[in-house]
């Protein structure tokens, strides 16, 4: 993700702030780390849950993460709501993905929109992206909503994905082309 930002992006829009996390969050992504229902709709090698001690995982962040995706706190007037991720940066076709996971007390209130939203305006206006992906689950109708939203066109329902469950997971996949 070098390649792509040079330094951490700061994002805000209307209400949110996507930004580097600090040891000051540890207790916001801690919560979000141990929360079951949170995590089941996502993959289970997230680097968020990759060390036990979330102070570890502020630690390694930004330099050992830093390599393959880029990992941004979701705030709300300076309270954690959750995390937005661009990973998977291909620069001979100018292609990133987007994932994002946020507390359970944030859900349904727009803020996973409003970041896909802000997501899809900073890969476009600053790293020059042209196609932006993201994977579902495809049992997961809420964040489906979520993208359908930010004009995401579903491109296939139902393939077998790696999410690091014993099983493969049915996932769908979506495209955002500029």
């Amino acid at each position: 993700m070098k390649k792509l930002f040079t330094e951490i992006p700061y994002i805000k829009t209307e209400r949110l702030v996507l930004r580097k996390i600090e040891e000051t969050d540890a207790g916001g992504l801690s919560e979000l780390a141990h929360s079951p229902n949170v995590y089941r709709y996502l993959p289970t090698f997230l680097f968020e849950q990759k060390y036990e001690d979330v102070h570890e995982v502020i630690r390694r962040l930004y330099d050992e993460c830093f390599n393959e995706s880029i990992i941004l706190g979701v705030f709300m007037e300076e309270e954690f709501c959750g995390l937005a991720e661009i990973y998977g940066y291909r620069e001979n076709t100018h292609k990133a993905s987007i994932g994002c996971r946020f507390l359970e007390r944030w859900w349904g209130k727009g803020i996973a929109t409003e970041t896909v939203g802000a997501l899809v305006r900073c890969l476009t206006r600053e790293a020059g992206i042209e196609i932006i992906s993201a994977s579902t689950m495809v049992e997961n109708k809420s964040i489906s909503h979520v993208v359908e939203k930010n004009e995401f066109l579903l491109v296939v329902s139902g393939v077998d994905e790696d999410w690091g469950y014993p099983q493969p997971t049915p996932a769908n996949k979506w495209i955002w082309l500029l």
